[in-house]
């Protein structure tokens, strides 16, 4: 699987681009402000549903503008297309450069500044965001990763749920459903708040939030048993990888703090499930019963998935306190090398690798570390300051696969100017919709989306960038 085009409208900084990829290594160069960040984020956006950049859409959108767009040519087998969820007849039949069938199909992101964002397929009927997520698999190494173990948790339960959006497909739905559970139940507290300070009586407000209060604990405690299932799938890969990048002597751990903390601490019956999920919901309803005084005080939801964390540990203390600059470099590397091993093993494919300006942020040893795991990988995606910041190792696939084959990164480099690009695509369109560029052309005359002409090319300087 790879991404072969990239258009975006409206998305950040750029109000129009066409770009196109090549399997292997991809090279985006120019200065800070260009908006090379901007280019991979629409990719993890399409993955994820969300960015590590922003909490909402709004920031997503082109300031003056009402929605952004970003379109995708993704080159996929057929077994890729059917494990995703999608009929083989999506796609447009193509050959790989293995000789194996290959689709190319044609994903498309809206996302408003007001309202859900929506997607289509092959230009097909309007879907849903969560109908898309998941599809097109990806992993970002970015400067903020250091911040997945020093920051707060809202940042650990960011890398979540980014990350089980992609593990299993109905993970942001349910994310979804809670956020908008939690998002009605918070506005009803507020309510409440706000007649208990004028005087009224809340009595008969109270009865609509036990309704909420229901859904809140049922969403929540099939979104905290999702992570809990992620959180024990990533432990292994992530223990292991670490040892791998620091040596024997060290010890990691991944702890799962779910703010439901009934879920995991009620002995799991041995009769019947229902029974158990019973005495889970129970003890949660009395937990609020509890604090209802303080959530209508504070306006607020006090407990929920909202307020869960992710803890890791290094040796046996809490690395956010104990672990040093470099240790959480390392720590966060291993988590996003699990998260895509993980990835490459549940989905079949493996992942694109988006590295985004994080050599700068490395020390030579991790910085190795990047480029001998980056050689291994079908498509690369680096962002870069300057041209010649491409580190030694990855401008020669000289690497041998995970596998003991031959590696997968292409000896030539896509190399992008991203400022010539600016420059092009500023003199190009003189048309305010760029979808025309995503062509439909089908084997069979059917619609199916296929790649348009390619405007760059290899070796050459091309393109000439919910909790509450």
């Amino acid at each position: 699987m790879f991404v072969s085009r990239l258009a975006l409208d409206d998305f950040r900084s750029w109000h129009q681009l066409v770009l196109d990829f090549a399997p292997g290594l991809n090279v985006l160069f120019g200065a800070n402000g260009m908006g090379k960040t901007n280019i991979v984020e629409a990719i993890e956006v399409l993955s994820t549903g969300g960015s590590h950049r922003a909490n909402g859409s709004v920031p997503l959108v082109k300031a003056g503008e009402k929605t952004a767009v970003i379109r995708a040519n993704v080159n996929e087998t057929a077994a890729e297309v059917i494990g995703a969820g999608a009929s083989s007849e999506d796609g447009a039949a193509g050959t790989g450069t293995d000789d194996s069938p290959t689709e190319t199909v044609t994903y498309e992101v809206s996302i408003p500044v007001r309202g859900a964002n929506r997607a289509r397929i092959n230009s097909g009927k309007s879907l849903y965001m969560r109908d898309v997520v998941g599809r097109v698999p990806s992993v970002t190494f970015s400067p903020e990763d250091q911040r997945l173990v020093s920051a707060d948790p809202a940042t650990r339960r960011a890398f979540l749920n980014q990350s089980a959006s992609q593990l299993h497909l109905d993970y942001y739905e349910t994310l979804q459903r809670f956020n908008q559970t939690a998002k009605q139940r918070s506005t009803l507290l507020r309510q409440l708040s706000q007649q208990q300070i004028a005087g009224r009586p809340v009595d008969a407000a109270l009865s609509g939030l036990e309704i909420w209060t229901g859904q809140f604990i049922e969403a929540g405690v099939a979104l905290t048993r999702m992570r809990q299932q992620v959180v024990k799938q990533l432990s292994e890969p992530f223990s292991r990888i670490y040892r791998q990048l620091a040596g024997d002597r060290n010890r990691v751990r991944l702890i799962y703090a779910p703010s439901f903390e009934e879920v995991l601490s009620i002995p799991q019956a041995l009769a019947q499930e229902t029974d158990h999920d019973m005495q889970v919901h129970a003890a949660i309803s009395r937990h609020f019963q509890r604090i209802y005084p303080g959530e209508v005080a504070q306006g607020r939801n006090l407990i929920g998935p909202h307020r869960d964390d992710l803890i890791v540990e290094l040796n046996g203390m809490p690395a956010r306190e104990y672990a040093s600059n470099g240790e959480m470099w390392t720590l966060a590397l291993a988590l996003r090398m699990a998260v895509f091993e993980m990835l490459a093993a549940e989905r079949g494919t493996t992942p694109i690798l988006i590295l985004d300006d994080v050599f700068a942020q490395l020390d030579d040893s991790r910085r190795r570390q990047i480029v001998d795991f980056a050689r291994k990988q079908s498509q690369v995606i680096i962002t870069m300051a300057a041209r010649g910041d491409l580190p030694d190792g990855l401008e020669n696939g000289d690497g041998d696969a995970a596998d003991g084959s031959e590696n997968d990164v292409n000896d030539a480099v896509n190399l992008i100017d991203v400022g010539e690009l600016a420059e092009r695509m500023e003199a190009m369109f003189a048309v305010p919709d760029i979808s025309q560029f995503m062509t439909k052309s089908g084997a069979n005359g059917d619609g199916a989306a296929g790649v348009a002409p390619s405007s760059t090319s290899r070796e050459t300087e091309t393109g000439k960038d919910a909790d509450r």
